[in-house]
């Protein structure tokens, strides 16, 4: 079992949703931690909260949709801390809506900041923590991965593919010292979109909440864990459907009430 205490996390997304409760859990556990998002001044309150409770906690606004300013973030990481020891890809983009409205700058900004940035990070953190035998990348999913959402198809993609991408790297790190973790959260309550909107997602389906999913990266992190869904309702089962009758899965999708859920969401 690993110890978070003394080492130095880049955590993306860290200024709004999930993110700030990713930090507080990492550094109650005595993680150093480099925040990132696009919003500068709502991540330097994070950053102040988050560093009153003892760990060092640094602000480095990035556009993560923006090639050169990733490489300038790990670069700046590395400058204050002298390594990264694990990167937690929260970051995302909730893009949501008829596939056939949405405009495509839109449709290719999401596909760049939660697919393309957690595998250029990737890529940048990857040999230093190849060459220390050491190191851990969390990716931020959704259970859209498991099982993809109407109204959400472009947001279920980035989401699957890096489900699957993760679990590639896992394999192929094997033996390296660098392990690959994936979290699968359900709709999450409390932030995001269904604190803006007030709505509650079918009984059936469940939800969790982003103290949940944060634990879940702490335990990742500290025990190695390959994967987690974090939800209220015991979903693992009609994934499994999905996969053995793709028709018995739209089915149930349908009559959970998901589909009718996902339109409302959107005012469709």
């Amino acid at each position: 079992m690993k110890e978070l205490k003394g080492m130095a996390v880049l955590l993306t997304g860290g200024s709004r949703g999930i993110g700030p409760m990713l930090a507080e859990a990492l550094a109650n556990r005595g993680a150093s931690i480099a925040l990132t998002a696009r919003s500068t001044d709502a991540l330097q309150d994070v950053a102040t909260r988050i560093g009153k409770l003892g760990s060092r906690v640094v602000a480095l606004p990035a556009d993560l949709g923006n090639s050169s300013q990733r490489e300038q973030l790990v670069a700046d990481v590395l400058k204050e801390f002298g390594t990264i020891d694990a990167l937690v890809n929260n970051a995302g983009l909730e893009t949501e809506g008829a596939y056939a409205e949405l405009s495509w700058p839109a449709i290719r900004e999401t596909i760049e900041v939660n697919l393309v940035a957690p595998m250029a990070l990737t890529r940048l953190v990857l040999p230093g923590m190849i060459k220390n035998k050491a190191g851990h990348i969390v990716n931020i999913a959704s259970i859209a991965a498991k099982s993809g959402g109407p109204y959400a198809a472009t947001y279920s993609g980035t989401k699957a593919g890096l489900a699957e991408w993760t679990r590639a790297l896992r394999l192929e790190l094997a033996g390296t010292g660098v392990q690959c973790s994936t979290i699968f959260p359900g709709y999450v309550l409390e932030v995001g979109m269904f604190a803006r909107f007030g709505m509650k997602p079918p009984w059936i389906v469940g939800s969790c909440a982003p103290s949940q999913v944060a634990k879940a990266v702490v335990d990742a992190i500290e025990k190695g864990s390959a994967e987690k869904i974090v939800n209220s309702r015991p979903l693992r089962y009609s994934f499994m459907l999905n996969e053995l009758s793709p028709a018995l899965g739209d089915w149930l999708m349908r009559i959970s009430g998901v589909v009718d859920f996902q339109r409302r969401k959107v005012g469709k």
